[in-house]
């Protein structure tokens, strides 16, 4: 059995992954202690990915959901190994466009029936005065693909027009790109791991994320306290929120078609509604501090060692099995580990 995990120089990337080459050694550590043949690497060119599939490697595990090429197309990972018969970890290109875009995992939920912040997507000078605006203050301003809390800070809740207009500004001169605008609610925020071991049952783990309090009062969840590793996460002790999260993450990570992992992440208002806030695909691993795997620390005491055995069970399930590994089977019946 021979396993290769690909990634790239993905620590300036706006998008989910792994993490740096920190993580993604945590990850290969974490595989050698389990007896199995592995290799990383730190692809940057299509040839790259040419000598891993002459290997032919019993699966390969995805770090990042792509490779950016200057001056070209991204090389989308799943694509590739899919086209060249290649078993890999995670799930399709246009399962992770999800994650990519949170306007298209609102609206895809939105129109399922899954509870989702009301939003509107915006660019600068489109609306002219706080009559125009689709959704009422407060509002909350983020960008619309960044991960790990990328252009989220105090500045993105907004409560007048001047800051709102600001912050759309600020925003598109960073990300050159359309900006996602929600109604803010202020109640509570969780994050849900979950991963498909392959033998048709979800293992949850769903635990509440407490950002630390700004010098504004604020909680919020934004690149500098991720950076600085300030929020902390906490077991869910109320049986009926924990089933009512779990519940609602499961939902989402059915209807978006998700295979083998994802981190969906749900936040609720100050009337205890709860709502569908983004999924995380390709889910940071970095030892000790990424979510995914303090998740499944907390809610149901796997070490690091077990979450990435884990990880590695739907596709290793899928090596001796006749299913082509880029098809994407359904999940009949769920296990609420967490419940």
């Amino acid at each position: 059995m021979h396993i290769e995990i690909i990634t790239t120089h993905n620590e300036a990337l706006k998008e989910s992954g792994f993490g740096s080459l920190k993580a993604c050694t945590n990850v290969l550590n974490a595989i050698q202690r389990m007896g199995l043949s592995v290799k990383l690497n730190v692809c940057t060119t299509k040839q790259c990915l040419n000598d891993v599939v002459k290997r032919k490697p019993d699966l390969v595990m995805l770090a990042v959901k792509y490779i950016p090429v200057t001056n070209g197309d991204d090389l989308w990972l799943p694509e590739y190994f899919s086209m060249n018969g290649i078993n890999f970890t995670g799930s399709s290109r246009e399962v992770l466009k999800f994650d990519s875009n949170k306007v298209l995992a609102k609206t895809h939920l939105k129109n399922k029936g899954i509870k989702t912040a009301d939003y509107f997507i915006a660019i600068p000078g489109q609306y002219k005065n706080e009559s125009e605006l689709p959704i009422s203050f407060p509002l909350f301003l983020k960008p619309l693909d960044a991960a790990n809390g990328n252009g989220i800070d105090d500045l993105s809740f907004v409560t007048s027009f001047t800051g709102y207009v600001n912050k759309v500004e600020s925003l598109y001169r960073t990300f050159n790109q359309p900006i996602l605008v929600e109604e803010y609610l202020d109640g509570r925020e969780f994050t849900v791991a979950i991963i498909n071991t392959g033998n048709e049952k979800l293992i949850v783990s769903a635990v509440e994320v407490i950002p630390p309090t700004s010098t504004h009062g604020l909680r919020i969840l934004g690149a500098q306290t991720k950076i600085d590793d300030s929020e902390q996460l906490i077991e869910i002790v109320d049986k009926e929120v924990s089933r009512r999260v779990t519940t609602l993450a499961i939902d989402a990570f059915s209807s978006l078609g998700v295979r083998d992992f994802g981190r969906i992440d749900i936040i609720s208002n100050s009337l205890g509604d709860y709502f569908f806030m983004e999924a995380n695909l390709v889910p940071g691993m970095t030892y000790g501090s990424s979510y995914f795997p303090q998740a499944c620390d907390i809610a149901n005491e796997f070490d690091y060692d077990k979450v990435i055995e884990l990880l590695l069970a739907g596709g290793l399930a899928r090596v001796s099995s006749t299913v082509p590994p880029q098809t994407h089977p359904e999940t009949d019946d769920t296990l609420l580990a967490a419940l």
